[in-house]
């Protein structure tokens, strides 16, 4: 019989999420998974949120539960999400359409990668949804008013 050759995870859940040897994409892998799963959370409980006006609840009036403060915060975050998303999102698709992969080179030992184009457009993408952070920061505490 052939032994099988096995490999324990060591380093657990850090190894998921631990950058090490991958870099920044695959923090941003992480997070643009992790906001989608926000993004359909909020998305699935606003349905049920707005369905209950069927049955005469009202949650949205003036005073009512979602006028508390700490769902201020949670809309923040639940803008912050949606704009790492989106501009994450943009950024795979230029790069799954072709236009962030760079020139076609011949695959020679040691590869080549296209980290000289990607890497820069994970960076500018970053820095927008930087700027959408910002802009919906300054109206989510109020100072645009």
């Amino acid at each position: 019989m052939a032994q099988i050759n096995r490999h324990d995870n060591r380093l657990g859940l850090w190894g998921w999420l631990g950058g090490g040897r991958w870099g920044i994409e695959r923090y941003a892998y992480i997070l643009h998974r992790l906001t989608g799963l926000g993004v359909l959370f909020y998305f699935l409980m606003h349905i049920v949120v707005t369905s209950l006006r069927a049955f005469g609840v009202y949650l949205w009036i003036e005073g009512g539960v979602f006028h508390q403060p700490i769902f201020r915060v949670g809309e923040f975050l639940v803008y912050a999400a949606f704009a790492y998303h989106a501009f994450n999102g943009i950024r795979l698709v230029l790069v799954e359409l072709g236009f962030a992969v760079g020139a076609p080179i011949e695959p020679v030992y040691p590869y080549k990668t296209s980290l000289d184009v990607q890497r820069p457009l994970l960076i500018v993408m970053m820095i927008l949804a930087a700027i959408f952070l910002a802009v919906g920061g300054y109206e989510a505490i109020g100072l645009a008013r």
